[in-house]
């Protein structure tokens, strides 16, 4: 079914070559074990209702991840200005911003995970390949923290390209999830899923997990 509404979509309205490879991410059954994997991991994190309430952001009545995500790129990629323009004067502080981007990761992962325990479908299978992404990056952006401590500031900046390479990759897709997939925690009151469930009729606030909407 998923396929069919798909090739309908791409032969109604032409898409670019970006759209094209999430669209085949989310086609790609070779995925499902590795996303089974991971999705299993991550319901564990959420195993616990507070622990899931707070990852997930319920206070705020949305997803908490969208808003931690911006703390890693905006640092990451501050740092990576600073290398190309900065001169060596700038070098400390671009090795900080990478360190602080570091630091950044965590909970941003976390909350991220804890998002994922909610998906199914396709969107598990686009939320491996952010997540795997989005790694990538943060492996790379350690490692270039570590050349940079060594005194290799060259070699430092180079690593940060690649990683905000990577980063660029998972945020594509993440967006595609959060805005394309409607992916994310969320009050329906705030949504306005509670008004059309309800025709308007005032409704109790309750919190619907990520994931495909159904």
């Amino acid at each position: 079914m998923v396929d069919g509404v798909l090739g309908t979509e791409q032969s109604a309205h032409p898409t670019s070559a970006l759209v094209d490879a999430a669209l085949q991410i989310e086609q790609n059954e070779s995925l499902d074990a590795a996303a089974g994997r991971l999705h299993s991991l991550a319901q564990s994190l959420v195993a616990d209702p507070a622990r899931k309430a707070m990852l997930q952001g319920h206070a705020l009545g949305r997803a908490l991840h969208p808003m931690l995500t911006d703390v890693p790129i905006g640092v990451w990629t501050s740092a990576s200005v600073l290398d190309l323009v900065g001169g060596g004067a700038a070098r400390p502080a671009a090795r900080r911003l990478v360190a602080l981007g570091i630091v950044a990761a965590v909970p941003t992962a976390l909350t991220g995970a804890a998002e994922y325990a909610d998906t199914s479908g396709v969107d598990r299978r686009t939320g491996l390949v952010h997540a795997t992404s989005n790694s990538l990056a943060l492996l790379c952006y350690t490692a270039s923290w570590l050349a940079r401590r060594r005194g290799r500031h060259v070699r430092g900046a180079a690593l940060a390209l690649v990683g905000g390479l990577a980063l660029g990759v998972g945020g594509f897709l993440g967006g595609h999830l959060s805005v394309a997939r409607k992916v994310g925690s969320r009050v329906p009151e705030l949504s306005g899923e509670a008004d059309a469930a309800t025709d308007g009729a005032p409704s109790s606030a309750s919190f619907t997990g990520s994931g495909s909407l159904s």
